[in-house]
Parts: structure tokens; sequence; C-alpha cells
């Protein structure tokens, strides 16, 4: 029965995909266009993080014009740039003008791991040119990387050092300031080392290219005595370093030759995401990121239980935290204040998110239009449910008192009951205790014109919308830690998303102290999105290039499964995407063939588990003298999905010169009639045995 409803489940899926091909085929062109960037400015005042927001807000965005001056000889730390200012100009001394040689293990990498490794550029490397050269300072505009052409600087050089500068001013009203208000400079991403001063003071600084971090900037503007005039500025300086070559460094689809090929991108260095100044409360409600998780996974009790961090707290100081929740206006219900323990920096609360009669009764007959009370897919319980079809997310309010009652702190985000199986023992992946087929796409979140950013907030939003038009009920996001705008839509338009990192791609005891800290950023910053519903740290092995005999490799993503399981055991992991699997809930395989070679792959479970690019799909067992390895296996029952698959391109039309010479697929279509055919039977070879509960289509 359950095999039936996945097979139902799955057709549904391939036809809602296949007729919105046939209707939006514009849709292909128009996601490849260069977009005119309307860049995330001052003009705009887009909050990056609507996901956990106060009502009170006090902030200023400083994305725009920075001062901005590459450092090719590393030499701003030493002529200390940070306390001068930076120069005009940077002379970089003459060389001997030869080439940069070719790294043989980055070669090395590049052939196994690209697609149509015969077709890669002969001596794609940067270029060494003789004579001196001269670096002006110039402006940038963040948060475009100095790679794009949104920037406004578009070098496509090598520049391993980067500097910029900008003035300040303390956003704090004098109210604030006299209440202790804290000044925080706030990052959503900078690739890949950054360092931080304000008016020449170190204030501090975080590695790690696709995370958010943090600094308290209050006592540095204190320093200054001129603060007490109004309008009085600071000289806010960053130093990025960001190596080209170091493939210990998590970088995702970001490569390491001086033009992008195959399936890799061009580089970010540097601010690529929001960065602005906030005033906060000393003692306040802490971010995911900071310890505050909302598990809302238990929808047959209609619990939420919640983990509430408050940072700033002072020793024995008392405080209390609530929280209220309201859906489509209405209010379910406030929780007791709970007394923050001496010898704790959180509480935690269990809340009943189930509404009464008399509070359905109240909801707006639009939501019970949308969602009616008898729809078991969208209630259980009077507990409002959250699915693709049906995104519900319960309004959230946590407030912090002090030891007077007096409300020191409110935040708003919200939540979305839902729950996840894995192992229900007949491959089906269940939501809400309902099979669901994941029709999901491979989103590389790469603009023309900006890179990694995104032209503009909006462009996220948009991204859902037609990700969703085109059929998909979800997303892989690959190799990239999007930004939080993106799940923020996705929770609130109902779009599935599995959580990935970008990888390194040499494996030393540098890149695992590298990844670890930035894969459980990553998932921390990102752990109370409904959205989320598998985590991938690992892809096709990239940085393990010897699973087969390697036991130190292999363990490292036996201690990912577990960190990620201990942080988060609500969603499945998905340890290795594609195959040589070491500890998985999932059993996932890449396959880009065509629609017969796929029939057999998913025929049966001897096709799934069939070598895969010639890797086995689960690492098998390690004999020796002094050291054995069990390997795994496939989960008896475990859900089965194709998180790869497709890379279909068209031939271009005779006398058509739009096309580029590297343009490429896996497979090609001769004409859009042809590319609908091609899909339309790849994805019923899928489907058909019933086997699988899931594919990825290459890509967005």
């Amino acid at each position: 029965m359950q095999n039936i409803r996945i097979v139902l489940a799955a057709f549904a899926c391939v036809l809602a995909v296949l007729i919105s091909l046939l209707n939006r085929f514009e849709l292909f062109s128009f996601t490849t266009k260069a977009r005119e960037p309307v860049i995330m400015s001052n003009s705009v005042q887009t909050y990056p993080r609507p996901d956990f927001e106060r009502p009170s807000l006090v902030w200023t965005s400083l994305n725009g014009p920075w001062d901005f001056l590459f450092d090719d000889q590393d030499a701003g730390l030493s002529e200390r740039w940070h306390s001068n200012g930076l120069p005009k100009q940077v002379v970089v001394a003459e060389n001997d003008g030869r080439p940069e040689s070719v790294d043989a293990k980055a070669a090395q990498i590049t052939q196994q791991i690209a697609a149509l490794p015969e077709k890669l550029l002969q001596k794609n490397i940067f270029a060494s040119g003789k004579d001196a050269k001269v670096h002006e300072k110039r402006k940038i505009k963040v948060p475009f990387v100095f790679q794009t052409p949104a920037s406004g600087i578009h070098d496509l050089g090598a520049h391993e050092v980067v500097w910029y500068e900008r003035s300040i001013s303390d956003v704090r009203t004098a109210a604030q300031k006299q209440r202790g208000h804290r000044l925080l400079l706030r990052f959503g991403a900078v690739d890949y080392d950054a360092s931080v001063w304000v008016d020449g003071q170190y204030v501090g600084g975080h590695r790690g290219g696709h995370v958010p971090f943090d600094i308290d900037i209050t006592d540095a503007t204190s320093a200054r005595s001129t603060l007490v005039s109004s309008g009085s500025t600071l000289r806010l300086t960053i130093r990025v370093r960001d190596s080209t070559y170091d493939l210990t460094q998590p970088r995702g689809k970001q490569y390491w030759g001086a033009k992008p090929e195959s399936i890799f991108y061009t580089p970010s260095t540097g601010i690529w995401q929001s960065v602005w100044l906030e005033s906060v409360p000393d003692a306040r409600i802490a971010d995911s990121s900071h310890g505050t998780v909302l598990r809302s996974d238990n929808i047959e009790s209609g619990e939420l239980h919640a983990k509430v961090a408050v940072q700033g707290r002072k020793v024995a100081q008392k405080y209390s935290v609530e929280i209220e929740a309201n859906f489509h206006g209405v209010t379910v219900g406030k929780s007791p204040k709970v007394e923050l323990p001496r010898a704790a920096e959180y509480v935690e609360i269990k809340f009943n998110m189930r509404l009464s009669e008399q509070q359905t009764r109240e909801l707006p007959q639009e939501v019970l239009k949308n969602i009616p009370l008898d729809d078991n897919r969208s209630w259980l319980n009077r507990v409002a449910l959250w699915s693709p079809e049906h995104p519900s997310l319960y309004d959230l309010t946590l407030r912090l008192y002090d030891s007077t009652d007096q409300l020191v702190d409110e935040v708003g985000t919200t939540t979305g009951m839902r729950s996840l199986s894995w192992t229900n023992g007949d491959r089906t992946f269940t939501l809400n205790g309902y099979p669901i087929f994941q029709a999901l796409v491979l989103d590389q979140g790469y603009w023309p014109e900006t890179g990694m950013t995104p032209p503009s907030a909006s462009s996220l939003k948009t991204d859902v919308e037609l990700g969703k038009k085109m059929g998909f009920n979800g997303c892989r996001k690959h190799q990239k830690v999007e930004d939080p705008i993106f799940l923020y839509w996705a929770d609130k338009l109902g779009y599935l998303v599995w959580g990935e990192m970008a990888n390194g791609y040499e494996f030393s005891d540098e890149y695992v102290d590298r990844f670890n800290q930035e894969w459980v950023e990553s998932m921390k910053r990102d752990i109370n999105h409904p959205c989320i519903v598998a985590w991938t740290p690992i892809n096709e092995s990239w940085g393990y290039p010897s699973l087969k005999d390697n036991i130190e490799q292999r363990n490292h993503i036996r201690s990912l499964y577990f960190i990620t399981k201990t942080l988060d055991a609500t969603r499945a992991i998905n340890d290795n995407c594609g195959w040589e699997h070491v500890q998985s809930d999932l059993t996932t395989f890449h396959e880009y063939g065509d629609a017969n070679v796929m029939a057999n792959a998913c025929a049966s479970m001897e096709g799934v588990l069939g070598k895969k690019a010639n890797r086995d799909v689960f690492v098998l067992p390690i004999t020796g003298a002094s050291r054995n390895d069990s390997g795994t296996k496939d989960t008896e029952g475990a859900p089965v999905l194709c998180t790869e698959c497709g890379g279909i391109n068209i031939a271009p039309a005779k006398g058509d010169t739009s096309g580029k010479e590297d343009d490429w697929g896996y497979i090609t279509a001769t004409d859009p009639q042809d590319l609908l055919k091609l899909i339309e039977n790849l994805l019923m070879s899928i489907v058909s045995s019933g086997l699988v509960s899931g594919f990825v289509y290459t890509q967005l």
C-alpha cells in the first residue's frame, strides 16, 4: 500500500513538473538572463534577518559604497593601514614575469571532480605580469565581491588580501545609550578570514566564508570623546584574506583556476552578504546562532519545545522569559514567565500550539477557506501543520523581563509545526505522517551580475516562486549556505530545502578544523526554519578522495554525522551525497545517464546500489594487519532518492550565435520540444518502480 502511495505521489509531482515546463518554458531563459542589480543598498532598507526581528528595531545598513584596495603583497598590516587609513595607492613590485606554476594536486583534483574533464582548459592558471603594478584605492559596492560586475570593479584576477574602509556613526539613541544598549556590527557573510578595526582599534574577526558573525563595537565607539557630539563618525576598516589556492578552505563551487569552467564558478572574495549596525539591549534574547532553538516537530502533542537563550546577562542578575503565539491574528496563548536558572543562560519552555474550538472560530474566513479544519493534511487536532501545499506559520513573540518585571527585550519570529520521518521501514520519507515525494531542483545560487549575492532581497523570493511554478516542491541548496532571506521565503511560501555546506577539496587536519567550525555555525543559523528537512554536509566525497581505504577520512564523516545528529535529531542526515556513504539516514545516489540508464538504476535496489561514477554507493569494509573498518551498507527500508540527475542542455538553433563555446550538458537536446521529451522520459524512469521517493534535477 505504501509503495502505491509513493508511486501516486511521484507521478503527481512529475506531472506537475512537466505541465509547468510546458506552460512556462520561457522560465528557462528568464532565469538565466543577467538581471539589473537592484542592490541591497542604503536606498532600500531591507532588514537582513526578517526571521528574527525586534519590533523597536534601530539599525542602519552599511551596504553601498566603501573604499577598497587590493593588497597583493600583504603589506597593509605592517604598514598599519588599519591605524593610518587606506593609502591612495599601493605599488606591487615587479617580478620575473613567469606565469604561476600548475599545482599538480589541484590539477588532479580538478580532473577527478570536473564534468567532461576532457574539455578542461589547458594551463588555466593566473598570469603573473613582469611589470610593477599600481593598485589605486577605489569604490566598491558592498555586498558585491570585486569579481562581479555589480561591485563596480569586476576584476577576475587573483587577489588574496583585500581591504575595505568607510565611516560609520553610532545608531543608538540617547535614551538607548543611557539604558546601556550595545552597538553591534553585523555581517551576513565574509569570505574568508576577516579582521576588523574601529578607528585603528582591533575589535574582532571571524574565519569562515558562509556564516554570519557579530562584533560588539560599543567600547571602541565609547572611547572616542567626540561621540558626545551629534553626527560624529568613526573609521571602520576590514582586512579580508581569501586564498585563491588553498583547497583545505571550504569554497564550494568557487574555482581555483583563472577562468571558470565545467562545474566550477567565479570565486567570491570578501563581503558578499549584508553588513549593518544594530542597537540591542545589554541583556537580550539570543538568536539561533547563539543558542535559541525552537523544536516544532511534536505535532501529536501540539507542543513547541523552546530553548530560549539570553546574551549579555551579568552574574547573579535575574531575568525571566515568556513566549506568546499567534496564528493569523488570533492569540493562541502565552506561556508563564520562566526564570533563568542561576547556572544557565537559557530557559526551556514547552508551549501548547493547539487552538481551542473558540480560537478556530475566530480565524479569518479566508484562512479557513484555504486550510479547512477537516483537511487532515493541514490540521491535526486543531494544530496547524506546515507543508509545501499549506505552509502554515505561527507568529511567536519572545520576551525578556528583568527582576522588576520590566520588559527588557522583545523579538518576533515564526515557527511551523511539522514532523519528519525517514525510519518507516518502507522506503518512504514522510511529512506530518504522510509519504511525500520530493521533486527538488539543484539550486546553485549564482547570478550573472552579482555572483553568490542576490541582486536584491526580492530576488530570493522570486527564486522560490519560480521554482514552485516550475512544479518543484523544494530544492537542494548546492555547495552554498544561502542568504537567510531565502529561507524566510521558503518558510512562508512552502518550499522544502536541503541544507548544505561549501566543501573543501583537500583532506588535512586544517581542513577538519575549518569545516567542523563552519558546518556547526551554518546549522545553528538555520536550525529553526521548518522548510529545512535534511542536512547534507558533504557532496560526492569532495575533500575525501580516499574513502575506499582511508579510515581517518571515514571517521571524520562519521563524526560529522554524529555532530549533526547531536545538534538536531529531528532531520534526516545525508552524510555524503551521491556515493561512498559512511554513516547516513538516507540512500542517495547521483546518475547523469539518459532515461534508459536511469531506469536500470531505479528498477531495483541492486540497480540503486550499483557503482555510480565508478564509486561504491556505500563504503566497503577495510581489513588490515593493524586497523580495520567495518564499512557500512544501505539501511533496510531507508528512503532512496536520486539527488542529482538531468543536466540537459539545448543545442543552439542553426544560425544562433548567442550561446557560448563552453556551454555544455550531460545530455544535449536538439530543440525545446526534444528537451521536454528527454526530461519526461528521465523523470518517468525514476518514479516508475515506486522505489525512489524523490529526485533532484540539475539545475538552477
